[in-house]
């Protein structure tokens, strides 16, 4: 008898290692395999629930102790804004950055930034970009990575604070009445499919232009052909005038046009006037924001899956094609901790973004990776850490916010608090409030004023940076 169990053992274990050498799953290793579900009781009773019940209602800790609203250091803001079914959480978060100081240092009532002027020169600069990545790239294939790449991704929402520094240093800022929001600033997947569209055919036919252009210019020689490839060029970029031409028609048409001069009524916090004249979008900038952003601020990270202290740059990852690359510097967590309690406790907010979605209660507006327990609830162990996620493409920078706050309880930080732009009624008060561990673990991206970094650290900013491709998963805009 224990002769031929031995004997099926083998066997058994031969099938299983064919179906593995096949790669597929013959009926032995279904057989198998489909042990991993008992059917207990526990099981079942599981199972009858989420037939009708949402993961994270089950999932949800209630043994988890109510988190208080208290922080030793919170920067001065007024008012929550709203990007409403938009992937603009990157400008509204740099803009409410911009508004607190403006707020502090001018002791202005209630304001904000208009986000729907940024927003259209975020438009049509990333049209232009893409456009003349096209012609960039035209000797290169179809089927070329950086070519499909471009098709792919023609433009979009989302964006990072290098695309807030660079379209307001060249186009200025607005008060929101001056240029309030739209139907399609609010609501801009239709907007952006027609764009997408647009962009799409008109990159196919400069594709298509040059081909042709280059194949009679072959036929030619000496000065004749040079003149030529001249020629085409120039024609190249006529055609891209002509198509941003039509892209403006249709932004404008869906945004607004934006304005050149405007008068604008500045009352105080007490409801004041203080004054009233007339602005361009620029001459506002330089009263009401006035540094040079592009010089003043510097993006770190927490990304365990690169070496720290070097800087990383990432093609084609900027709003405007004369502006810059997102440039980062690579940092361990504490470092970056020390350098956000030193802008707030100073009241000056910071540009954050983080994985917003993971152990997240919207309801609350808590961050805390103790709000479930999934373990228990599926009856397998999530063991990944920080790293694995980030390698496995099961985390990464989602949102952008406004970090605020922060708890500091014998000398460490125990909890973060960030201004959300999703309206005042979500989560805390228009807030979201995280436990340190929830930053520890989820936290990717802030943006810091220089005079708040320490000595050391900033001179890490003058290496080379390191290019990655655009397509790196680490850095998707935040939406």
């Amino acid at each position: 008898m224990k002769k031929l169990l031995t004997i099926l053992s083998v066997a058994l274990m031969g099938a299983a290692t064919l179906s593995a050498q096949n790669g597929g799953i013959n009926a032995d290793m279904l057989t198998e395999i489909s042990k991993g579900y008992a059917g207990t009781p526990a099981d079942k009773a599981i199972r009858n629930a989420l037939n009708t019940t949402p993961i994270n209602t089950l999932a949800q800790n209630s043994e988890n102790p109510v988190m208080d609203t208290h922080f030793s250091d919170e920067v001065i803001t007024k008012g929550r804004t709203n990007q409403k079914s938009s992937g603009r959480c990157w400008l509204f978060t740099g803009l409410n950055v911009l508004r607190a100081k403006a707020i502090a240092e001018h002791d202005l009532g209630a304001f904000t930034f208009s986000q729907n002027y940024v927003f259209f020169y975020d438009q049509l600069e990333k049209a232009n970009l893409f456009l003349q990545g096209i012609i960039d790239t035209k000797d290169l294939p179809d089927d070329d990575r950086e070519v499909d790449w471009l098709f792919s991704h023609p433009i979009g929402d989302g964006g990072q604070f290098t695309g807030v520094s660079n379209l307001i240093m060249k186009y200025g800022v607005v008060p929101s009445e001056v240029m309030p929001e739209t139907y399609c600033a609010e609501n801009t997947a239709q907007m952006r499919t027609q764009i997408s569209t647009k962009l799409r055919e008109d990159g196919l036919r400069l594709r298509q232009a040059y081909a042709e252009g280059k194949a009679a210019a072959a036929k030619l020689k000496g000065k004749k052909a040079a003149a030529s490839a001249a020629g085409l060029e120039a024609q190249l970029q006529s055609m891209k005038i002509d198509q941003l031409k039509e892209i403006y028609h249709i932004l404008a048409i869906c945004l607004g046009v934006p304005p050149t001069t405007f008068e604008w009524a500045r009352y105080n916090s007490k409801g004041e006037l203080v004054s009233k004249k007339s602005y361009t979008p620029k001459s506002f900038y330089d009263e009401f924001v006035g540094k040079d952003l592009e010089n003043n601020y510097i993006m770190v990270m927490n990304d365990p899956c690169r070496e720290y202290g070097k800087v990383y740059e990432i093609k084609y990852d900027r709003h405007v094609y004369d502006g810059d690359n997102w440039v980062y510097l690579n940092l361990p967590i504490e470092d970056i901790k020390k350098m956000a309690i030193a802008s707030i406790k100073d009241n000056t907010a910071l540009y954050f973004s983080c994985d917003v979605g993971k152990f997240s209660s919207r309801t609350t507006g808590i961050l805390d990776i103790n709000n479930y327990n999934y373990d228990d609830l599926m009856g397998v162990k999530f063991g990944m850490n920080k790293k694995e996620r980030v390698q496995t493409h099961a985390s990464g920078s989602s949102h952008a916010m406004t970090l605020i706050a922060v708890d500091i309880q014998n000398g460490k930080p125990v909890k973060w608090m960030v201004e959300n732009s999703w309206g005042a009624t979500s989560g805390y008060k228009g807030n979201m409030i995280m436990t340190d561990e929830w930053f520890n673990e989820y936290m990717f991206r802030l943006v810091v004023e220089k005079k708040y970094v320490p000595a050391d650290i900033l001179a890490m900013m003058n290496q080379e940076p390191i290019l990655l491709p655009a397509w790196d998963p680490m850095f998707l805009p935040e939406e």
